[in-house]
């Protein structure tokens, strides 16, 4: 026998038990956005190899070790794209939304990375973004922060998440610190692990991030960025601290949240839980506003978020706070019994889903047996089954019978079935 072909390690498939959820989770981000006035876009999977070593950075563990590079038959060198952002601002740049205005865009789709499977991280993930360009004030950082904060309300995680606030200040002011930063370490060299003596040249503020327990004392010391503030920075964060507070949202300051990147100014922020076991970043975000001159256009201040889908389906799955309504596939299973009522059920499942455009009903295919369709139409998951045999074609007529509650099962003659399976769903 020929050997079986499987799934790349790391790429899941998504079955029909899981995807209510994802649908679910998807509704309730469209609906978001919607009422925030931000519009989709959609970017290509596949993009030049150099846009995101532009972006992200040759030394970056993603560019040096994760991302899925290769060259096509022209010879040229693609990218299976690693993160939203790039590719948004590529796009964005390339088709005129940039000048001279402002926008407001959101996108979902799969990203890849090389790194390691866990659980909720893979190498196909799913990210949600939000990317806005064109403006500056803190009224709009503090907007993307409120965005995201009805997102958790929306879905009752809202008391399973921490927000962290930190500000990267000017790059002129960064570049000082990092300065100071690195003289620091390299006084402490021989407490730096080999990741962190490896970036002291490379990338210094990623040292921040370290999780390395060894390290915590050496890092609690260290010069704060905070301490470093031009005047401008400084005001721009307090001005984003005090809408926050206006609107109640509570945060805490974590000067050890930074971005290693030059295009990242001012504002960083995430959201984080250990509703997972360990603390786990469910939403990371903050402003770039070098990004795009980086990538050649003119400077344009952006700020945004993403956040994966995976992490959050799992948050929402291991709390139960999806609403079992969601999760049912179906409403009503229409079971013929015989060839005349075959073919009658063909025609009646359409005029049904004519008469009521939102009614998700199946119709059984397959023949079997009374007791085999009766089980089918039970694992089917629907509220309700319609029972057409020989009976019911005479008497224009079906048998209605409840297949999740201990109600009587009746019959509904032909006129009165629309009227009638409207208002039992009505009442879930």
């Amino acid at each position: 026998m020929s050997k079986k072909i499987q799934a790349i390690r790391g790429m899941n498939d998504l079955l029909p038990a899981q995807a209510p959820l994802w649908q679910y989770f998807e509704q309730q981000i469209r609906s978001l956005m919607g009422r925030y006035g931000y519009d989709e876009m959609r970017t290509p999977i596949l993009e030049q190899t150099a846009l995101f070593k532009r972006s992200i950075g040759e030394v970056t563990d993603i560019v040096e070790k994760e991302m899925y590079t290769f060259e096509d038959r022209n010879g040229d060198s693609l990218t299976l794209r690693p993160e939203g952002t790039a590719s948004c601002v590529r796009a964005a740049m390339e088709n005129g939304l940039l000048h001279n205005q402002t926008q407001r865009l959101w996108y979902q789709g799969p990203m890849f990375r090389h790194e390691r499977p866990q659980k909720g991280r893979y190498r196909q993930f799913h990210q949600v973004g939000v990317e806005t360009f064109g403006l500056e004030g803190p009224d709009i950082d503090a907007e993307v922060i409120l965005l995201s904060a009805r997102l958790w309300k929306q879905l009752g995680l809202f008391e399973q998440v921490t927000l962290e606030l930190n500000t990267l200040g000017s790059p002129a002011a960064r570049a000082a610190y990092r300065e100071t930063l690195v003289g620091y370490f390299e006084q402490h060299y021989e407490l730096l692990d080999e990741d962190s003596r490896r970036r002291l040249s490379t990338n210094p503020l990623r040292i921040l991030d370290s999780k390395n327990p060894a390290m915590a004392e050496l890092l609690a010391e260290a010069p704060r960025l905070m301490d470093h503030l031009d005047a401008e920075s400084r005001t721009h964060f307090e001005r984003l601290t005090a809408i926050l507070d206006a609107a109640g949202i509570a945060y805490v300051i974590n000067p050890r949240l930074v971005r290693g990147l030059d295009y990242y100014s001012r504002t960083v922020f995430e959201w984080t839980t250990e509703a997972l076991g360990s603390q786990g970043t469910i939403c990371a975000g903050g402003r770039y506003d070098g990004l795009v001159e980086q990538l050649g256009g003119k400077p344009v201040p952006a700020v945004g978020f993403a956040m994966g889908v995976e992490r959050l389906v799992l948050l929402l799955e291991t709390l139960d706070l999806v609403p079992d309504a969601a999760l049912d596939t179906l409403d009503v299973y229409l079971l013929p019994m015989g060839e005349d009522a075959e073919a009658a059920a063909l025609g009646m499942a359409e005029r049904l889903r004519d008469e009521l455009p939102g009614l998700r009903l199946q119709l059984h295919c397959g023949g079997g047996g009374f007791k085999s369709r009766i089980r089918k139409a039970d694992k089917s998951g629907a509220r309700l089954a319609l029972l057409l045999g020989d009976e019911e074609l005479a008497s224009q007529s079906v048998t209605l019978k409840f297949l999740r509650e201990e109600r009587e099962q009746r019959r509904i003659e032909h006129s009165e079935l629309a009227t009638t399976l409207d208002e039992l769903l009505t009442e879930a």
